[in-house]
């Protein structure tokens, strides 16, 4: 499957001060951005995706896990009230059943919630819309080296259960990959070309070359997936990026540019080493500076966009 990636941009609305998802659509439309990715199926946003061919990732509320899990009822009320009313012409690409809620007292329900959302997309013949869930790093007992990727032994049970299901239906797991944060809280280690695609020399693990923080934590979920069996499920990376501000020095324009600059390239020219045929799709985060993402600081400074449509620095 070599080919080119696809690239998304994470459409976050914890912000008091955004355009309207009319007037963020059309920008979208303005840059080219083929993919979105929503955190919550919200009708003003939907509607205004209608006919636009935008392939759409549209986020489950971990508060709703534990009742689509228990009940095929309710999860066929979710499906009917939040896609169906929008399948002729909104492109949905998944359906993410929780954000980051493994490892955590939520994973249980992930399971149940994506098997009942599964199903009742197959009761409308909407199963082509593939059914995942968000997972961060920190599902991992180790990432390094990249070969040694493992997931957590409270998690394994429910990764695993995940894991099953995904490769029998085709679909990808979704992950959130942050050299950033790695970067800023061991630079000692880390270098800032390492974490920006950009060494020289590679960390290397066995007979694979890593350039980039970010192959090499991609390729530790490789590896963990592999170690529960599931060698055949892709991922997909449903968040990367890099703070403009909040955190100097390790935050800059200079360093958020350079990172989703080089991320994107990356995207759509090659796999990584663990899997160097393999297409990644990737959502970068995020659209918008949201001023209302906690804890202040970095968290309100991911956006390529300002509030006020005008770019923190050229992407596209």
């Amino acid at each position: 499957m070599a080919g080119a990636g696809r690239i998304g941009v994470c459409y976050g609305t914890v912000a008091d001060n955004l355009p309207s998802p009319q007037e963020v659509i059309n920008l979208y439309k303005k840059y080219g951005i083929q993919m979105m990715r929503i955190f919550s199926p919200t009708p003003e946003i939907l509607e205004a995706l209608r006919g636009t061919g935008i392939f759409v990732s549209v986020g489950i509320a971990n508060e709703d896990l534990n009742a689509l899990s228990s009940s095929q009822e309710s999860a066929n009320s979710w499906v009917a009230t939040n896609i169906v009313p929008y399948k002729d012409n909104v492109t949905f690409g998944w359906i993410t059943a929780g954000n980051e809620v493994i490892p955590g007292t939520l994973a249980q329900y992930v399971p149940g919630a994506m098997t009942n959302i599964y199903n009742a997309l197959v009761n409308v013949s909407l199963d082509q819309i593939k059914v995942t869930t968000v997972v961060p790093a920190s599902v991992l007992s180790t990432t390094f080296p990249p070969s040694a990727g493992a997931f957590k032994d409270e998690v394994v049970d429910v990764m695993t259960q995940i894991s099953t299901f995904l490769q029998s239906h085709g679909a990808t797991l979704m992950i959130n990959v942050y050299p950033y944060f790695a970067y800023a809280e061991n630079s000692a280690d880390i270098s800032l070309p390492y974490a920006q695609f950009a060494a020289d020399t590679p960390v290397v693990d066995g007979n694979l070359n890593y350039y980039s923080l970010f192959a090499a934590m991609v390729d530790s979920f490789n590896a963990a997936l592999e170690k529960i069996g599931t060698p055949d499920v892709v991922v997909a990376i449903s968040e990367s990026g890099w703070p403009s501000a909040g955190n100097e020095p390790y935050s800059s324009i200079d360093n958020a540019k350079a990172y989703n600059t080089n991320l994107m390239s990356r995207v759509l020219s090659e796999g990584t080493p663990r899997r160097p045929n393999q297409e990644y799709d990737v959502f970068l985060f995020s659209m918008f500076n949201e001023d209302l993402k906690q804890p202040a600081g970095v968290e309100q400074n991911f956006g390529l966009f300002y509030p006020n449509m005008e770019p923190v620095y050229p992407l596209f």
